[in-house]
């Protein structure tokens, strides 16, 4: 079988939580010994492979349909979906979706004439309810939809907690494409530095946004990171990480704390409070004073420890759905290459 991804950017070029949950994917069907191709539409350079992954970088807005007679399935997510979709209705190629978010476009693409969505994979339980009522409100059948979930894997993560209170990710508050107000936190992290002198902090940049960094003596800021230097480099030093989202669908980057027992403070976005569980502490994002007493709270030994188990405790209960999601996803790519195989 051969899966023909369409994406803009890449692992270990592009590390957003969207680049690492479809790169873990496709891994997941390389290793099942499936030839696995990525056609970038954004990121130029030359081929490499990662994990058993074929990336191929663009080259020209052609480069798609020297690999669409070859491919048995379509995969793709964000900007490429409408181009796999269209394709794989014009080439009769099964097409599956993968969705990181609630926004109008994502949910409105599978109804759209002339677009062939075969499957629909959603990264959490609170997505796929949201999904669900979108297309019950149109009267309209919804394609097979399933839940993987972007946790990472606990061995490629799991490390000695640091000293560090972190920040993933230093995008400000900007207005995106949509409309909408969107941010990572980056104004919380730097308020709490200036309020907390005596704290250590770390800000990683991120791939993509407006990054806010600022001088300050107890912050060290970091470039971008690769997904797998994340643990040395971040987590290895991180004693607490701070999550002050806008919006997450799920927020990988707090799954990838867990697997370390490293506490996390969170503003309550649905996909947050639906991947920490209890293991999570929850503050607005407009409330400083809740995140100074949060943090102080975390400075002492005992409510430490007793957050660390929680984490941990989280991170083993994650690590099982893990197995069993990827193992799903799998199967169902592997039907849709049959009946692409079928058809042919």
């Amino acid at each position: 079988m051969r899966v023909v991804a369409v994406l803009h950017r890449y692992v270990p070029v592009q590390n957003a939580g969207a680049e690492t949950m479809a790169h873990a994917m496709l891994r997941a069907l390389a290793r099942r010994g499936h030839d696995v191709d990525v056609v970038l539409s954004m990121q130029a350079g030359e081929p490499y492979t990662v994990d058993g992954v074929h990336v191929h970088p663009a080259r020209s807005k052609r480069d798609l349909f020297a690999w669409l007679p070859r491919a048995h399935v379509l995969v793709s997510h964000l900007m490429n979906s409408p181009r796999a979709a269209f394709l794989g209705n014009w080439n009769n190629i099964p097409v599956a979706l993968i969705h990181h978010n609630t926004f109008q476009p994502t949910k409105d693409l599978p109804l759209t004439p002339q677009a062939r969505v075969d499957l629909i994979v959603v990264n959490s339980q609170w997505m796929a309810d949201d999904l669900a009522n979108h297309f019950r409100a149109r009267g309209r059948p919804q394609p097979r939809t399933i839940i993987v979930r972007p946790i990472p894997d606990r061995v490629e993560y799991a490390t000695e907690p640091g000293d560090r209170v972190t920040l993933v990710n230093l995008r400000m508050l900007e207005t995106d494409s949509d409309g909408g107000r969107m941010g990572k936190g980056a104004e919380v992290f730097w308020a709490l530095a200036k309020r907390m002198p005596r704290t250590k902090f770390l800000g990683v940049t991120g791939a993509y946004g407006r990054q806010m960094v600022e001088d300050l003596p107890n912050v060290e800021v970091l470039p971008h990171v690769a997904a797998h230097e994340m643990r040395d480099k971040v987590y290895a030093r991180t004693r607490v990480l701070l999550v002050p989202s806008s919006y997450e669908s799920w927020g990988r980057v707090a799954s990838e704390a867990l697997c370390s027992g490293i506490p996390v403070i969170a503003t309550p976005t649905a996909g947050l409070m639906e991947n920490l569980g209890d293991a999570g502490i929850f503050v607005d994002a407009s409330d400083i004073d809740g995140w100074v007493k949060a943090l102080r709270t975390l400075a002492m030994p005992k409510p430490y420890e007793a957050a660390r188990k929680r984490a941990l405790a989280r991170a083993e209960w994650q690590q099982r759905i893990r197995e069993a999601e990827e193992q799903a996803w799998c199967d169902e790519v592997e039907r849709l290459a049959s009946r692409r195989a079928v058809l042919a």
